[in-house]
């Protein structure tokens, strides 16, 4: 391999340069050379340059280096690459076999292309089961998307109900800085799907909350319809008279029918309610009336107990608290969390900050090494943590501020209840967007 020409082809992508990128880096190989290092690199320039069939080549050639690896990585990239040239049989097999690889960390960014890729074939009941993957993979930092492409899937399939649960999901998963209308709205689509006309119109009604959100023309005429439905509804019973109070509803519930008093003598069954004589007050024993009056002295007692009861509550409650706090521990949480020292570490040398607070006191000495691995004015974001209790490695994506993406491997390990860094590494052979 020619090192020269790679360091070149290796800076030009880092910088943004593209076809530079992609001419450096074919000079670094030799005549009939495998690369997958090289070849990996090669197609994520073809995928920057939107140059989708050579980057699907490169990704090819890549997976023919065995010694390289990055079988899941690479599969992936190359799925992505033929979804993007309309070659979606292929991507489905591509793809299929990126998710097989034990070894590949992320496998959610797989599912979630494997579910694209399947849409595209028309298959919408294997394009579900690949986002439900993508959702409860671990490994996935927002779920919320893929459940969001379940829901829909759900509705072109005919099940609403599921859609329903789906978009609600969602929505648990979305945070304060996402926007949620987007969901809301195909969430009041389900929900008028499923005939649930009140739960849509507050779904829309959510969706419209954001004035910047502007509705399809399909799911303002359904929230139109919505509200039409209750309407009509509700004049159909002003019509028949007042609405039933709470006892009607609940004995309608109860299978009452408005035909049947359930206090009449006969009751729904037809037998005659006992009466007073009949129920043995009257030839109660004075054995019985001595039981009885023991049985209510328990009762008394047990009320009078009833505040170390709730000391009791109280005191294994906070002992189940302490229970999860010592296995979050042990699972590789904490305060601060990893990702939220990486993100600190990230700004605080775009800030021109001291980063010492963050550098754990077993690696002082490599202080200034981690500050001259770390870029100036990156904008940085967390993709995937691998926890244990003790040490965590972060895999971090910055955008440069002189264009282009750089991923970093974080090394970190315990301080109390918190997380400092040991080691930061340039990571050249996997880049955001196409691992």
């Amino acid at each position: 391999m020619n090192q020269q020409a790679f360091d070149a082809g290796k800076a030009a992508y880092q910088s943004g340069d593209w076809l530079k990128a992609v001419a450096s880096l074919s000079d670094a190989k030799e005549t009939g050379e495998v690369n997958g290092a090289v070849d990996h690199l090669i197609g994520n320039a073809y995928m920057k340059l939107g140059r989708y069939e050579s980057a699907a080549d490169a990704y090819a050639s890549a997976l023919s280096d065995i010694s390289y690896g990055k079988v899941g990585a690479l599969s992936c990239n190359r799925g992505r690459a033929l979804l993007a040239a309309g070659r979606a049989q292929e991507a489905v097999q591509a793809l299929t076999t990126a998710v097989q690889d034990a070894s590949y960390s992320t496998p959610y960014k797989a599912y979630l292309a494997l579910g694209r890729a399947y849409e595209a074939s028309g298959d919408v009941r294997n394009a579900g089961i690949a986002y439900r993957s993508a959702a409860i993979d671990e490994n996935n930092p927002a779920p919320a998307g893929a459940l969001s492409d379940l829901g829909s899937c759900f509705m072109r399939l005919g099940r609403p109900v599921d859609a329903v649960e789906a978009y609600r999901t969602a929505l648990d998963f979305t945070t304060p800085l996402e926007s949620q209308s987007k969901v809301y709205c195909d969430l009041g689509l389900a929900y008028v799907a499923a005939n649930r006309m009140p739960e849509a119109v507050d779904a829309f009604t959510h969706a419209t909350s954001d004035p910047s959100f502007v509705m399809s023309p399909e799911a303002q005429a359904s929230f139109d319809a919505a509200r039409k439905a209750i309407a009509v509804a509700a004049a159909k019973q002003q019509q028949s008279g007042s609405a039933p109070s709470d006892t009607d509803a609940f004995l309608a519930a109860a299978g009452y029918g408005a035909e049947v008093d359930p206090l009449d003598p006969t009751g729904a069954s037809g037998q005659l309610i006992p009466s007073a004589e009949d129920t043995g007050f009257f030839s109660v024993t004075e054995e019985e009336l001595v039981a009885q009056d023991k049985k209510d002295r328990k009762v008394k007692s047990k009320h009078k107990h009833r505040g170390l009861k709730v000391f009791l509550f109280i005191l294994i409650l906070v002992a189940l608290i302490g229970g999860g706090a010592a296995f979050a521990y042990t699972q590789g949480f904490g305060w601060p969390t990893q990702e939220s020292v990486v993100e600190s570490l990230f700004q605080a040398k775009s800030d021109g900050a001291e980063i010492s607070r963050y550098i754990a006191p077993s690696a002082s000495a490599q202080a200034q090494a981690i500050s001259d691995t770390l870029p100036v004015g990156a904008q940085a974001t967390v993709d995937g943590v691998d926890r244990s209790m003790n040490e965590t490695t972060v895999h971090v994506v910055a955008k440069l501020s002189g264009g282009g993406e750089q991923q970093y491997t974080v090394n970190m390990v315990r301080d109390g209840i918190s997380w400092k860094v040991v080691s930061v590494n340039t990571e050249y052979s996997s880049q955001t967007g196409n691992n």
